[in-house]
């Protein structure tokens, strides 16, 4: 008994503690919330290689923004200045671009703008091809009337499922497949890049239809190789591409249904990527899962387009969003099954496209199981997922691209999958797209250059200065 009594009041007090810490950890940040510091929205993109980086952050007036940047190899320090442009809530968006990076090197960086001084952070470029990334989707940092500490709140959950993604395995990239933020607004932007450690990890984001709600997107964003001359150009940004290690990675904005601009964008990228052994697409919509019965009408056009583009230009990967459910799909060539992957699958030389589906940050979805369906691309489903919060962490080499996916809610790991390949062209079959596929990449790019029409339309008669825009259908140069 008296064994029983000590180890009961020992895990009451280990309880206890464990819950004083998370609570201490919570009021830290919403101390930290009041900062300015914060809400700075300071946050890395991607450069087009390894040598550079995109840097952006908000400010009330407008000035020559620079980021310093220290060496830590010989403490050299360089001065990078670039360009402020007004946002649409009254801040401005500074811009700048860090080039001349080296390899296996740890920076210091600081920005600065009109008396504003950011505190210092770090990152480091890779060694080698080897690099270590946490995908996420639909984190949806939320606005609310109703709720003034929404943003904080959702902003402390994604900083946590980061440190706990970051705890297992040190990252060099987050990347995050649309719908950062639910209305599109410049605070959630701000929210969603408020974590200290965000601003050490280079941060790759795409456009999800909540982004679409507002306009601020084009501001917060500073990508490397941006297509801006498109014929129907969304009016927040782009496709755009940057290469990591032995990956070349396709970002879409899967909102425009030009398919004639998207693969004259994936063509030049190719092209100006010949010798890169691994292609990866991110995107926000999904294509494959088929979990919500009512949407798999848009799931089947978007397959349409986008599929054959994908076997065309020997796509390793997609990682996708938007449904909220966890899927990965079988091995795919023209939207036909070439390979069925299952639980912690292994695939050398796929003969196709593999695409994953990943869950919601703060809107984990756990629909009506009679709402939901299956149809026949559907891989392996984790059908436990529930209202579980989940997240990826990719480890990238020249050999293998590995996935391990995990529940932040339970904190275990619940799938894997694993590819290889022998050679940049490994197991995707030769052929060309399906004869009709030019007409399907015209019959978009019509349907979209009347979505602008509606979307312009409505944007303006919601009160917004349309005037701010460089045009009704390329707003995004």
């Amino acid at each position: 008994m008296k064994k029983f009594l000590c180890l009961t009041l020992s895990l009451i007090l280990l309880l206890g503690n464990m819950t004083f810490v998370f609570a201490a950890d919570k009021e830290k940040w919403d101390e930290y919330w009041l900062e300015d510091e914060s809400q700075s929205g300071i946050v890395m993109f991607p450069g087009s290689d390894e040598t550079q980086r995109n840097f952006s952050w908000y400010s009330k007036t407008q000035s020559t923004p620079k980021v310093y940047v220290t060496d830590m190899t010989d403490e050299t320090q360089t001065v990078f200045e670039g360009k402020s442009i007004k946002a649409t809530d009254g801040d401005y968006a500074n811009k700048v671009t860090v080039t001349g990076l080296e390899p296996g090197t740890e920076y210091e960086y600081y920005c600065v703008s009109d008396g504003y001084i950011s505190q210092t952070y770090s990152f480091a470029t890779a060694e080698d091809d080897s690099f270590t990334a946490m995908y996420v989707t639909d984190i949806h940092v939320s606005y609310s009337d109703e709720d003034e500490n929404s943003l904080r709140d959702q902003s402390y959950k994604f900083n946590e499922v980061l440190e706990a993604a970051n705890g297992r395995e040190e990252l060099d990239l987050i990347l995050s497949a649309g719908d950062q933020a639910s209305l599109g607004l410049e605070c959630e932007y701000k929210g969603l890049t408020s974590s200290p450690l965000s601003r050490n990890i280079t941060f790759a984001t795409t456009i999800g239809n909540h982004d679409r709600k507002g306009v601020e997107y084009k501001y917060f964003k500073n990508m490397p190789n941006e297509q801006t001359l498109n014929i129907n150009g969304s009016y927040i940004g782009g496709d755009y591409w940057f290469v990591k290690g032995d990956t070349l990675f396709m970002v879409m904005e899967s909102n425009n249904g030009s398919g004639i601009d998207h693969h004259a964008f994936m063509k030049k990228a190719v092209r100006a990527n010949k010798d890169v052994k691994w292609r990866v697409v991110m995107m926000h919509h999904d294509l494959y899962s088929g979990r919500i019965t009512h949407r798999e009408s848009e799931n089947e056009l978007l397959r349409l387009v986008w599929g054959p583009m994908f076997s065309e230009f020997d796509i390793d990967l997609v990682l996708l969003g938007h449904s909220h459910y966890y899927t990965v799909s079988d091995v795919l060539y023209n939207n036909k099954i070439k390979l069925e992957t299952d639980k912690d699958a292994k695939i050398d030389n796929a003969p196709g496209t593999v695409s994953i589906v990943s869950g919601s940050i703060n809107r984990p979805r756990n629909d009506d199981p009679d709402e939901l369906g299956l149809n026949d691309t559907v891989g392996w489903y984790y059908a436990d997922q529930g209202d579980q919060v989940l997240y990826n962490i990719i480890d990238f080499s020249t050999d293998a691209i590995e996935l391990k996916s995990y529940s932040y809610t339970t904190g275990e790991q619940f799938n894997s999958l694993t590819l290889t390949k022998d050679s940049q062209k490994g197991g995707h079959p030769k052929g060309i797209p399906p004869v009709y596929q030019s007409f399907v990449y015209f019959a978009g790019t019509v349907y979209q250059f009347f979505n602008n029409i509606n979307v312009y339309s409505r944007l303006k008669d919601s009160g917004f200065d349309v005037s701010l825009f460089d045009t009704v259908f390329r707003l995004n140069k």
